[in-house]
Formats: structure tokens, C-alpha cells, sequence
């Protein structure tokens, strides 16, 4: 199959690629589509058949379910049974955004969505393309990230290409995403409340807009109530490593002792920044946890295809606003 990318440029540009992605997606196939997360493959989320091709193509596995986006706050409450007051006040505060709000799924959501669980992850995207995409179609979109599953989430068209090319029938490529990591997912239907999925969106912030706790999830059932929650996930080819170092002596110590020839170890540092080179590749991110989301996923990316056999991550900071990075690298390098 080839795989055309159609790239965001100009107003014209983007109509027709709301067009040309619409019909492909009335139609039953999937398509690839940028959001201020990362970028996803998006299905008609009530078309069954449909949302099949997104596992086959990922290679997804079935447990794993998949998050469903709206465009309205209507949308949003026809797939689901019940709407509590608490949803409408963190749609009011972080809709459209990169929070997921777990609530128990409608008949309308088939179970293929949903891993077979009772509920559903929905959100509402603050993407322009993605909330034109969804007014066109008129339908709700299930989109998990556009990769093959388990590797690395893409942050642009070509990440997209490179690991689904000649597997999908479009890519739609609008440049970067802007947060850089996947969104939030908050459970709504536990006591306390739970994210599932740490985001840029924090526990704290859900907690002050809601005046509740807000917990982090626990042992997870049987079913998943959310992606992002398998111990290895995110990955890049190469081994990853979360370290600390205080000076370029023991960083290097750290990497002789990896067993790794220093030409194929990579580092991505924010603070501690190495002043000799032996190694193959290091990265400065910068150290903001707005900032080092946003570029995450593009260094490993480039870490992968620069064939480093070792990535030496230095660790983030404990602070809470960290968590969602913690999280993702924890992931990446297989101790999730």
C-alpha cells in the first residue's frame, strides 16, 4: 500500500486535507491525523469493522483500549450512560485539551473501543485539525497513537511514515504536536478519583479545579480502563536508561559500564550537561517540563534512526509537574 502525506500549509491546504481524511474515514478505513498530543490513527469509533483495522495496523494488542474524541460537549455525552456534575466542571476547565475522562460507555461505543470493559476514555482535542475532522465526519473518533504498538509515540508526519508507512492509506501531517506527550486519563468512575495515565495536565490541577483528591492508579484489572498503562510501552529500538551523574567522570563510568561501545550510547541531558563528547550523540532538553514534553519523543525518534544502541536519560526532577515525563521514560525503558 502506499501511503501519500498531505501536508498543512495554507488555509487551502487544510480543507482539503479535512476532505480527503473525511471521506477515507466515512468510509470505513483509517487515517492517520495530527493533535496537540501526539499524532493518532483515527477510525469511525461506532464502526467496529473500522476500529479492527487501527489493531491490525499497530499490531495493537486487544486488551488495549482505545480513546474515543469528540467535538462538543453533546458528542461527549451521547457515548456514555452517565455525566456527572463533576465532568462538566473539568470539561469546563480543560476541554478542548489533552485530558481523557474515563466514564462508563454507551451501547452506542462498540466493545472493540473498549478492550471489552465497560467504559470508555473520551476527550475532546484541541487540535484545529482534529475538532474540523470531527464536525465533518459528524461521528466520534477513535484515535490511539499513529506507531506500530509499544514503540515510540510521533510527534510529526514523517514519525508517522517511518513506522506505519505502507500500512495506512493517508498520513495528514500539520508539523509538530505541541504538548509532545499523550493526554492525561482521569477514571471518573472510582472513589477517589484516579489518573490512569499521568499528562501535562496534572493531578494537582484536576484537584484544585475539583476539590477532591486525586489519586494515581493502582493495580489495574483485568480489563484496562485506559492505553498507557502496559509496563513497557513508549520505547525507542534502544535500550533506554534513567541515570544520574554529577560530573563527566561518572557519567562516563556509567556508560563504560553499560558494556556499550561509547560511539553507540546517546545522552539526553537537561541539567547536568556532559563537557567532553566520547559518545555518540548528546542531546540538551530543555529543563522545563513544557519544553523537555515537546521535544521528548523527537530526540528518541532521532536517537533510533542515528542507530544508537544505548540512550542514557538523565533523570527528571521529583517535582509533581515532572510526573507525566517520569512516567513516559519509566515506560520507555521497560520498569513502567
Amino acid at each position: 500500500m502506499e501511503t501519500p502525506i498531505l501536508r498543512i500549509e495554507t488555509p487551502q491546504s487544510f480543507h482539503r486535507s479535512v476532505a480527503q481524511a473525511s471521506e477515507l474515514l466515512r468510509a470505513g478505513e483509517i487515517v492517520a491525523v495530527p493533535t496537540e498530543t501526539v499524532y493518532g490513527l483515527a477510525a469511525n469509533a461506532l464502526n467496529s469493522a473500522a476500529v479492527r483495522k487501527i489493531y491490525e495496523a499497530k499490531g495493537r494488542p486487544a486488551y488495549n483500549p482505545i480513546i474515543v474524541h469528540v467535538a462538543s460537549l453533546s458528542m461527549a455525552r451521547q457515548h456514555v450512560r452517565a455525566w456527572p456534575e463533576i465532568a462538566d466542571i473539568l470539561a469546563a476547565k480543560f476541554w478542548p485539551g489533552p485530558l481523557t475522562l474515563v466514564l462508563p460507555k454507551s451501547d452506542s461505543v462498540p466493545s472493540v473501543v473498549t478492550a471489552g470493559g465497560e467504559t470508555v476514555g473520551i476527550r475532546w482535542p484541541l487540535h484545529p485539525f482534529m475538532q474540523e475532522l470531527i464536525r465533518e465526519c459528524a461521528f466520534p473518533i477513535a484515535a490511539p497513537s499513529a506507531n506500530l504498538a509499544n514503540q515510540l509515540s510521533p510527534t510529526t508526519g514523517d514519525h508517522v511514515f517511518q513506522s506505519l508507512g505502507g500500512r495506512i492509506p493517508l498520513i495528514v501531517d500539520a508539523g509538530p504536536s505541541s504538548i509532545g506527550l499523550e493526554s492525561t486519563v482521569l477514571d471518573l468512575t472510582s472513589i477517589p478519583l484516579r489518573v490512569l495515565r499521568p499528562g501535562m495536565i496534572s493531578a494537582e490541577q484536576i484537584s484544585d479545579a475539583i476539590g477532591l483528591k486525586v489519586v494515581a492508579a493502582g493495580r489495574e484489572s483485568a480489563i484496562l480502563k485506559s492505553p498507557g498503562m502496559l509496563r513497557k510501552h513508549y520505547s525507542p529500538r534502544a535500550r533506554l536508561i534513567i541515570s544520574a551523574w554529577a560530573s563527566d567522570a561518572e557519567l562516563e563510568k556509567i556508560a563504560r559500564g553499560s558494556g556499550t561501545p561509547l560511539s553507540r550510547i546517546h545522552i539526553l541531558a537537561h541539567e547536568r550537561i556532559p563537557h567532553s563528547n566520547p559518545y555518540g550523540r548528546v542531546a540538551v532538553i530543555p529543563h522545563d517540563p513544557e519544553a523537555y514534553a515537546r521535544a521528548l519523543y523527537a530526540e528518541l525518534h532521532r536517537s533510533d534512526q542515528l542507530n544508537a544502541a544505548l540512550i542514557l536519560v538523565e533523570a527528571p526532577p521529583p517535582e509533581s509537574h515532572w510526573d507525566a515525563i517520569r512516567d513516559r521514560l519509566r515506560r520507555a525503558s521497560g520498569n513502567g
